[in-house]
């Protein structure tokens, strides 16, 4: 593995003149150096130097063209600098203590070598200078390149100290070797297990992003095994930690639904699914163990587990610190609904169930499509493939029924405002009993959502309820 060069940028050569000039050793460091080595893109450089990291960047800035405004930290001793190609922060070098209670670090001037020692990974301790004596020479104090090579996620120093330190770093190293398809260096796991309980002090948001960065990556399920065999999925989300394992009664057991989740996870990831789909597939099972039941004649069976984990959705996005608005609403409809498309793989499939199937699902339906190939898995590949071919019918008759009745997201004509004025009706259960029952004529075909035809049928339903026909509403534009 060759060592990493610089890119030819004046930004790095403009950085020098600076830092020489205000004789502070500097240095490119961590992320962007290991990306350099991994032939990754990388837009955000980190340069530390050996004196004031602001006093540098206001140096730089001032000698770039049309001298870009930088942006101070002071608080945390960093500025941050933008330029067409690359984002810069700049920071001087420091040492970090901890107090066993808090992983806010007390932070003081330090050397080079203390700022490498407390970066939470070799491969991110790897530097390059941008002094004049050595431009572009590599820094390695702990076989950084090594590790790389190896493949090997590994910590500077005692692993007991980097994570008792900042515990944040345990989710880190998962994140990293699930990103690069690294191992973690065994005594580096195995002090993960002995510090996971640290992870507690951590805030929730810092432990989502993590999370979310490792649900991103293009095989999420290994990073999610790394986090239940340390023991830390159990803390920070047990509720899927409760998904793994296999109950046995006589030669019956279910299948292992933590690992039918991954597999699922994984699947969606590869048809190209967003966060927010991923989330869904990891949620879509999430209430098994809790509507587990063995029946003597049909063996294990999961009643009722689509709608417990819709249910539960809000709850457990609150509990994560994830959005509660739009894409929570998404993930729990794609809970709700994500049994309904499989029940239908028959050979006979009713307009009537897939109407209601598109107007349940609205703009969601091709994701809820996604999602339910996603989740046919099976040992048994010629079982998947007939799963699958039976899934194709079922596609195309929902295409054929939205193309004929464009029931996606539609409005049905006659509204509680319409069935109000007609009958000269408060507010109550009747209103919502014949909204209800034209809605169901509507979505079994025998009227169409057009109030020509849908008007009719409400007197007719008024009529048999003793309703008297008070007024004709004028129609909705709106269909």
């Amino acid at each position: 593995m060759k060592n990493p060069q610089l890119p030819d940028l004046p930004l790095f050569q403009t950085i020098a003149d600076a830092a020489g000039e205000l004789g502070f050793p500097a240095y490119v460091i961590g992320g962007y150096v290991r990306d350099l080595v991994l032939a990754r893109p990388s837009k955000d450089v980190d340069v530390v130097c050996v004196g004031d990291g602001i006093q540098l960047a206001q140096a730089v800035g001032r000698k770039l063209p049309g001298r870009p405004r930088v942006t101070v930290f002071k608080n945390f001793g960093t500025a941050m600098l933008p330029t067409p190609d690359i984002e810069v922060e700049f920071v001087g070098a420091r040492k970090e203590s901890y107090r066993a209670e808090s992983r806010k670090p007390e932070v003081e001037a330090g050397t080079l070598e203390e700022d490498l020692a407390r970066r939470d990974f070799t491969i991110n301790a790897l530097g390059l200078s941008l002094n004049a004596a050595d431009f572009g020479a590599l820094v390695d104090r702990y076989d950084g390149m090594g590790d790389l090579q190896r493949k090997t996620i590994r910590t500077p120093l005692d692993p007991d100290i980097t994570f008792s330190d900042d515990p944040l770093r345990m989710m880190r190293a998962v994140r990293f070797a699930t990103q690069l398809n690294f191992d973690i260096d065994p005594d580096t796991f195995d002090a993960i297990i002995r510090n996971k309980e640290r992870i507690k002090i951590v805030s929730q948001e810092r432990i989502t992003d993590e999370l979310n960065k490792i649900i991103m990556t293009p095989k999420p399920s290994y990073g999610f095994k790394l986090l239940f065999s340390s023991g830390l999925l159990t803390l920070i989300f047990p509720k899927m930690a409760l998904l793994q394992g296999v109950e046995k009664r006589g030669q019956q057991a279910h299948k292992d639904n933590f690992y039918h989740t991954l597999q699922v996870l994984d699947n969606v990831v590869s048809a190209g699914g967003d966060l927010w789909l991923r989330w869904a597939a990891i949620l879509h099972d999430i209430a098994k163990p809790a509507t587990k039941r063995f029946d003597p004649k049909v063996g294990w069976t999961f009643h009722g587990h689509e709608d417990r984990g819709a249910r539960w959705t809000p709850q457990i996005f609150t509990e994560l610190k994830l959005p509660l608005g739009e894409e929570m609403r998404m993930v729990q409809k794609l809970v709700k609904l994500h049994l309904r498309p499989i029940a239908l793989v028959k050979e006979t499939v009713t307009d009537s169930a897939v109407r209601r199937l598109l107007f349940e699902a609205g703009d969601d339906i091709d994701r809820l499509m996604l999602l339910c190939r996603a989740d046919i898995t099976s040992k048994d590949h010629q079982r998947v493939a007939r799963y699958l071919t039976n899934f194709g019918r079922v596609e195309e008759k929902l295409k054929e029924v939205e193309e004929k009745d464009h029931l996606r997201n539609f409005k049905p004509v006659i509204t509680g405002e319409v069935i109000m004025e007609t009958f000269g009706l408060a507010p109550s259960r009747t209103v919502g009993e014949l909204k209800d029952a034209v809605l169901e004529a509507i979505l079994d075909g025998k009227v169409r959502n057009e109030f020509a035809e849908a008007f009719p049928f409400l007197l007719e339903l008024g009529s048999r309820k003793g309703l008297t026909h008070h007024a004709t509403p004028a129609p909705s534009t709106e269909s």
